[in-house]
């Protein structure tokens, strides 16, 4: 059995805890919106046609910020064809997923179906087939309280209230083939960058984010951030990051350290926007908003040759079912957004109901937990006040794609009167004894101790056994002496909360 060794150290702080790390992503794109959020027939639908089941549950996952409309969706999106007389909004087709778009569901209903969830909306605008002015137009429509001919047609679409829209992205994956409108990083970077001087200059204040390359294996990767930079620095504040994971020939061993790369990508976006910072001889940061990540077996989507020329409403696109193994590794990397919080301020887990989501739905029937659910519900539940580096102590296994990496990771937070600690075991065959040194802490009692495991890591969630896979306490921690001391089973995922007396 591998003995690890962790400490904790109070003082050791990285960032404080984002709750925008906590953020998810809706996309119009097979059943995500229609027959996820928006079912008029179901049940459960309130009288604005959002399904109450899945408003539940994702309250319960604790989403943060949203992003919406997309994605490969916005750059084909008009969006005044989603506001208005739903009888008067035009039926569309979307090219980027080659669907029927019917704008039945759109960005008023959105704000309320968020406000029923908690969540705050990220806006993403289409710069890619429209441009600077319809931009500025959804900044008014969206933000401005009444007054002028947008803001006064959301008041009599039936939102008095403005939006208040904070933070925006400006387009999506530009550099992508698969892109409608994509550009060379040069002509992105031009256009970003007035774009997002425009909308600066109807409200200083908002958070904007440029596109950077949609993946570190793009061809473009490094030169595309650079040079999107060196046009747009001082006019955005966040660049995005995408990057999805998928265990490929049966190597569940580098699938489990998929974290590493992701380190290492924002490591590289980090560094090529500081070396453009200091070029610019500016005192500006630019932060990373992680605004899609997850699992995604792409591989096999595109060889099932689901997204096709019918030109189907809704039809069921990226409806990944989920493992055991799949919530290791989401917990995993969401751990590795905890660490790096000094820098990635904002992430989005994509998506959030049905296409490669934590939560899934039938049309008229119920709505459940995919396992991934749980790592990201716990985690944003428990995770409060600051995160802290653990000193780790750990053997180290050889894999095909990282080469060596840690068996074990961590990563904890704390505030006055609790701690909570993240922990991974990526061995595939044995469990882990892990002891924690946590007298720095000053706490005395263990409230919560919950383990996702399995012995079969292939084990998943499905409408036919939508309880098949639910984490379970973890009997074996215990705390003595300001010494935790927790056992890992092999392939599991692990969070522990602490407190002091009486908190």
């Amino acid at each position: 059995m591998p003995r690890v060794r962790i400490e904790l150290d109070r003082q050791a702080v990285i960032a404080p805890v984002r709750r925008r790390t906590f953020g998810s992503f809706v996309e119009h794109l097979g059943r995500c919106v229609y027959t996820g959020l928006y079912e008029p027939e179901h049940p459960s639908a309130n009288g604005e046609g959002f399904r109450m089941d899945v408003v539940e549950l994702v309250r319960e996952l604790g989403s943060t910020t949203i992003r919406y409309p997309g994605g490969n969706f916005v750059s084909g999106f008009r969006w005044e064809d989603s506001v208005g007389p739903r009888e008067k909004r035009p039926v569309r087709r979307d090219l980027a997923w080659h669907s029927i778009e019917t704008n039945q569901f759109g960005l008023d209903e959105f704000a309320r179906w968020l406000k029923l969830t908690g969540s705050e909306m990220m806006l993403a605008v289409n710069i890619a087939t429209r441009g600077i002015l319809p931009a500025l137009d959804l900044l008014e429509y969206a933000n401005h309280p009444s007054g002028t001919t947008l803001s006064d047609l959301r008041v009599a679409n039936g939102t008095p209230e403005p939006h208040n829209v904070r933070m925006w992205c400006l387009g999506n994956e530009m550099d992508g083939p698969w892109q409608t409108g994509f550009m060379t990083a040069d002509d992105y970077g031009k256009i970003a960058a007035r774009t997002a001087a425009a909308m600066k200059t109807a409200d200083k204040d908002l958070e904007l984010v440029v596109c950077g390359s949609s993946g570190s294996s793009m061809p473009t990767f490094g030169d595309w951030e650079r040079t999107v930079l060196e046009h747009a620095y001082e006019h955005i504040d966040y660049i995005s990051c995408h990057a999805y994971y998928q265990e490929h020939d049966g190597d569940l061993g580098s699938f489990l350290a998929s974290s590493v790369d992701m380190d290492y990508f924002i490591d590289t976006v980090v560094a090529t926007a500081d070396h453009v910072g200091h070029k610019k001889r500016s005192n500006k940061k630019i932060n990373i908003s992680f605004d899609e990540w997850n699992i995604w077996y792409l591989e096999e989507h595109k060889a099932s040759q689901e997204v096709n020329d019918e030109w189907r409403h809704a039809p069921r696109q990226l409806e990944d079912k989920y493992s055991v193994a799949d919530a290791v590794v989401v917990g995993s990397l969401l751990m590795t957004l905890l660490k790096r919080g000094d820098r990635v301020t904002s992430a989005s887990l994509a998506q959030l109901v049905n296409v490669i989501a934590p939560i899934m739905t039938e049309p008229g029937g119920p709505a459940w937990r995919q396992t991934t659910f749980y790592p990201f519900s716990i985690t944003s539940r428990l995770a409060s006040g600051e995160v802290i580096r653990p000193v780790i102590e750990t053997p180290a296994r050889e894999t095909a794609r990282y080469g060596d990496v840690p068996v074990v990771d961590a990563v904890a937070t704390v505030d006055e009167d609790h701690a909570a600690v993240f922990l991974v075991n990526r061995d595939l065959t044995e469990s882990a004894q892990v002891t924690i040194d946590v007298r720095d802490l000053g706490l005395s009692r263990v409230t919560e101790a919950v383990t996702l495991a399995d012995p079969d890591v292939y084990a998943k969630n499905t409408l036919a056994e939508q309880n098949r896979v639910t984490p379970s306490a973890n009997k074996s921690a215990t705390l003595a002496d300001g010494v935790l001391t927790v056992e890992l089973p092999p392939v599991s995922w692990t969070a522990i909360a602490l407190a002091r007396p009486g908190a």
